[in-house]
């Protein structure tokens, strides 16, 4: 089978002349849009879709629990996945944090990856569950996560986590709280970080990258949502520099970074961007472009190729960057 053009590409052609993963391809059709203007109707859209994802949790345990706040603000719900093989006390962790463009999402949207991550890595992951715009705008999300990976670093011995390999991942709008994270940590003098990994990162408010003025029609996240995210989550407010990381001038002092971007993704642009100023800034960073992919493709078509192969590069990388013998780990993926 060739590559697919998407239909709802105009001229029958996806930007740039670039062509959809066939696999990818098929499940278009499926996917529902998420019309931030209606932000009831996109949460409802997507709490449907999360409900409908298969979730394998086995060889890993699962606990929700409540964890300090900000100070004056209220307590942050996580969820917990630890690996029921391991050797506690000497575990890897990684905090997690979740996409939905600052507006939508839970953790549960993440559960999947999280329980391979904790399983097949064997790491303990946190995920947290922080305060979504527009109810609640910048700082509170980003705040939230801070206070997470500070209460997981606190409590890394009862978590069975060495606190010298905590990593923060996250995913779209997740990626952008996740490099705030880092820049919170490191200009706050708070956890040290192992790594930071930025999923298909939602970074930069100003949406004047090519990838973004031409994402009208982008699968998975176009550039109208990304307008309209980015109005709820500053809240009416200019973007400061921990907003948008784009934004902040020095990026030295980060901690080792994986980035990944889609060809077919409105956010590829300044994630692009983002990555070669790490580089410039002596930031070790390992970047992937994922071809034939748009936004969200690895959670919407997990068993698509591409798919599997972004989730073997990424456990590969978790593994070196936590310093976590691989000898074990599955890589197979990478293979095909």
């Amino acid at each position: 089978m060739g590559p697919v053009s998407h239909p709802r590409w105009s001229c029958g052609s996806p930007p740039n002349g670039a062509d959809v993963e066939p696999e990818l391809a098929i499940a278009v059709p499926l996917i529902p849009d998420f019309p931030f203007t209606d932000l009831d109707g996109s949460r409802r859209a997507l709490d449907e879709l999360i409900a409908a994802f298969p979730v394998d949790m086995g060889g890993v345990h699962v606990q929700d629990r409540l964890v300090p706040g900000p100070a004056g603000a209220p307590d942050v719900p996580v969820r917990i996945f630890t690996p029921l093989s391991g050797d506690p006390g000497v575990q890897p962790g990684v905090l997690d944090i979740h996409g939905g463009g600052f507006a939508l999402g839970m953790v549960a949207l993440d559960d999947a990856a999280n329980a391979a991550i904790a399983r097949d890595v064997g790491a303990v992951v946190v995920a947290v569950e922080y305060r979504l715009a527009p109810e609640h705008p910048f700082p509170a999300p980003a705040e939230d996560c801070y206070a997470a990976l500070v209460w997981f670093a606190a409590h890394a011995a009862e978590l069975g986590v060495d606190p010298a390999r905590i990593a923060v991942l996250g995913d779209s709008a997740g990626g952008g709280l996740a490099a705030t994270t880092a820049l919170q940590a490191r200009d706050r003098g708070g956890p040290a970080l192992a790594m930071q990994v930025l999923i298909e990162p939602e970074l930069d408010d100003r949406l004047d990258t090519h990838s973004m003025r031409t994402g009208a029609d982008t699968v998975g996240w176009n550039n109208a949502q990304a307008v309209q995210s980015w109005r709820y989550y500053l809240g009416g407010r200019p973007a400061t520099e921990y907003a948008a990381p784009a934004r902040m001038a020095d990026l030295s002092g980060l901690p080792p970074t994986y980035l990944t971007v889609n060809e077919l993704d409105c956010l590829r642009d300044e994630g692009l961007e983002y990555a070669r100023r790490l580089l410039v800034a002596g930031v070790s960073t390992e970047l992937h472009c994922w071809p034939g992919a748009f936004h969200g493709f690895a959670t919407l078509v997990p068993t698509a190729r591409v798919a599997l192969r972004a989730g073997a590069v990424l456990h590969d990388a978790l593994c070196r960057g936590l310093r976590i013998d691989v000898d074990d780990l599955d890589l197979t993926a990478l293979r095909t």
